[in-house]
């Protein structure tokens, strides 16, 4: 449980208010062991500092749960409240089942029915559902089953997690706005694929690892909701050094290599919820080394090169809905050497920025003109290795900067946080988090919203 605020400031829940109203005046109507389920249930509805700051905009569903009487064996609501519930119908009362799993399960709470539960659920912190799984089979077989992010994508509710694979560790999760760490069951893969190089791609709620096995290339995947790695059903056309993006259940990537090394035009979607990868139509050129992403509901990629001496400052547009490339002239001036990385860049709220890697600047693409300017300084080098080894990522509504240092504490990797939408110019860089003992190299990382 995470500590409750002070008691004299106002606590966000975000239900309906006529549903929290009903949740507590049901308190009196329960013996003392429902009153400890319903308890549980308030403790994880309570928002928590992400949630108060990223869903206010859904004000309609919040509602002020100080002005509310909660102790639960003396009910007293003012008429205001009165006539708010006068307005919904009274819920039957359910039985529910025991901890152990043995007895009713007629409902996850007793008292709410199975729709009006579940949303409770959907409004939680997704760092509470490996723990409600252990509840009882009924909450383990809902928690599996995937259905509360369906819940959470129909109601808008998105939590970003930062995953991320340093050179002395294996994969982690990291949690803004809980400040934690979690790591990742270890991946079974082959030593050939632990030691080559990789690529990594977060959709839906899988995190996609691409690398080459000694049998060939491969990709592994790992389930949020089974919390477990298995194998991913292979692209039509394997490749290696592709851009990618993602935007909620579906992924594109686009141009790479083939296992003999000829740069690719092609492209391909994945569909997380089928598992299934569709060939697109081919870009209108070869590249790898690029990056790619999605902005304004269309899918782009800017960047890389077409030879070992061709550098590409041009973009592609792909619109999904007409299948068609259109390309962009001049979109990413200056382009990237073959010895550079990828052109590091996020998108957010459908904004672009770059961090560049030769002038240690963060950028803002300008789509009505086609140009860039600059923000501000990066709070790392991203010079000192042509850009390899650090992370540039969208977070919600905030860009991070994740890399490494080398300081008295040894070697750590810092995860910087700066929101460019805050309306303070003089806004610095924030540490969000440091990791010791991990290395200074930044090997992958991918951001899911879900």
């Amino acid at each position: 449980m995470e500590e409750l605020q002070d008691c004299n400031s106002k606590s966000l829940v975000a239900l309906p208010g006529s549903l929290v109203l009903h949740l507590f005046r049901l308190f009196g109507q329960q013996d003392q062991s429902s009153w400890q389920k319903y308890i549980l249930a308030y403790f994880l509805l309570v928002r928590n500092e992400y949630f108060s700051g990223e869903s206010k905009r859904h004000s309609d569903v919040f509602c002020d749960i100080s002005e509310l009487d909660v102790f639960p064996y003396a009910p007293d609501f003012d008429s205001e409240e009165l006539e708010l519930n006068e307005q919904i119908p009274i819920l039957k009362v359910q039985s529910g089942g025991d901890s152990s799993g043995n007895g009713s399960s007629d409902c996850y709470f007793p008292g709410l029915h199975d729709d009006l539960s579940q949303d409770c659920l959907a409004w939680s912190s997704r760092s509470d559902y490996p723990s409600l799984s252990c509840l009882n089979k009924r909450f383990n077989l809902l928690i599996n089953s995937g259905y509360l992010y369906k819940l959470r994508r129909k109601y808008g509710i998105v939590e970003h997690w930062v995953y991320l694979a340093c050179s002395l560790m294996p994969w982690e999760a990291f949690d803004p706005s809980r400040k934690r760490w979690m790591r990742l069951p270890r991946m079974p893969c082959d030593e050939c694929f632990s030691c080559a190089d990789k690529e990594s791609l977060a959709v839906g709620t899988q995190l996609l690892v691409f690398g080459r096995e000694y049998t060939g290339l491969a990709i592994w995947m790992y389930n949020l909701l089974t919390r477990s790695w298995s194998r991913c059903t292979p692209m039509n056309l394997s490749r290696c050094l592709f851009a990618s993006g993602s935007s909620g259940e579906i992924a594109i990537v686009a141009g790479g290599c083939d296992k003999n090394g000829q740069v690719l035009r092609s492209a391909e979607l994945y569909n997380s919820e089928n598992g299934q990868w569709e060939t697109l139509p081919d870009m209108n050129l070869a590249r790898r080394l690029s990056s790619g992403f999605f902005m304004d509901g269309k899918f782009y990629i800017i960047g890389g090169v077409s030879s070992e001496r061709d550098s590409l400052t041009c973009g592609e547009e792909y619109n999904l809905e007409t299948r068609t490339w259109r390309r962009i002239l001049d979109m990413y001036p200056g382009g990237t050497s073959a010895s550079q990385s990828p052109p590091l860049v996020a998108v957010m709220n459908n904004q672009l920025y770059a961090a560049d890697q030769s002038r240690n600047v963060v950028k803002k693409y300008d789509k009505a003109n086609n140009t860039w300017n600059i923000l501000k300084p990066l709070p790392v080098r991203a010079d000192s290795s042509n850009g390899w080894g650090l992370a540039f990522k969208a977070c919600g509504d905030r860009l991070l900067v994740i890399g490494g240092h080398r300081g008295p504490r040894g070697e750590v990797i810092l995860l910087h946080s700066w929101c460019p939408e805050g309306g303070e110019d003089g806004a610095d860089w924030e540490v969000l988090s440091v990791k010791e003992r991990a290395g200074v190299f930044v090997y992958n990382c991918a951001i899911m919203g879900c």
